[in-house]
């Protein structure tokens, strides 16, 4: 098996260790383990496949495909690093075990107002950029499987989450998985306030910590 071809079938097995969480699969397993024992399996599953996917992608050679768009990275990633850091310092109802947020009576507050997956933006965005930045095609490979997670993801959140009654129904009819939407279709309203100087500061900085240690975290620079 060809290291192009090995890198598929890791980047295959990965994805499918994540969205057997929205299959009948789920509910047998929290039925018969319980949910915590459930999450821990869920984790250690999804962190073996990540190693393997990512030991798999670093022994494959290169195979470029398109002159890359190497400074891409460079305008998109600030704005994946607020979103990333919007996402972990804001509760939001779509994440683990955070549906209780579904009870406040405003849910959608801060980033959720512009995307209620504010994380998978942040990991499309990351993705996107540097698919089209490498131009080669086991980049694709890795870096299209966490854009596939991520954008199938979201939908099937939502789809999951739609079992929560009227609550998420609610917070679904204020938020959109795709920025920008409810604010244009007047369902909400961007409040600059709510998200604050800190979230993004944090964001930029994280931004700027990663782009210094880039070459030595990923052995490649990104300028």
């Amino acid at each position: 098996m060809s290291q192009t071809a090995l890198l598929v079938l890791a980047t295959v097995v990965f994805l499918g260790t994540h969205f057997s969480a929205s299959t009948p699969l789920r509910p047998a397993l929290v039925a018969r383990v319980g949910e915590r024992a459930y999450l821990a399996l869920y984790s250690l599953t999804s962190f073996a496949a990540l190693g393997w996917m990512i030991w798999a992608f670093v022994q494959a050679p290169p195979q470029p495909l398109w002159h890359g768009l190497r400074h891409l990275p460079l305008a998109v990633m600030p704005f994946a690093f607020i979103l990333l850091a919007c996402a972990l310092l804001e509760r939001n109802p779509t994440a683990v075990m955070q549906q209780g947020a579904l009870k406040a009576a405003e849910p959608a507050r801060g980033m959720l107002r512009v995307t209620r997956h504010p994380f998978m933006w942040a990991v499309m965005l990351w993705a996107g950029a540097h698919i089209l930045a490498r131009g080669e095609l086991n980049s694709a490979v890795f870096f299209g499987g966490f854009f596939v997670l991520a954008a199938l993801g979201s939908v099937l959140i939502d789809a999951r989450k739609a079992a929560l009654g009227e609550d998420w129904r609610r917070f679904a009819a204020a938020t959109s998985n795709l920025p920008f939407l409810a604010i244009a279709q007047g369902r909400n309203r961007f409040r600059a306030a709510e998200i604050g100087w800190l979230r993004p500061l944090v964001g930029l900085v994280a931004f700027a910590a990663v782009f210094a240690l880039h070459p030595w975290l990923f052995g490649v620079r990104p300028y």
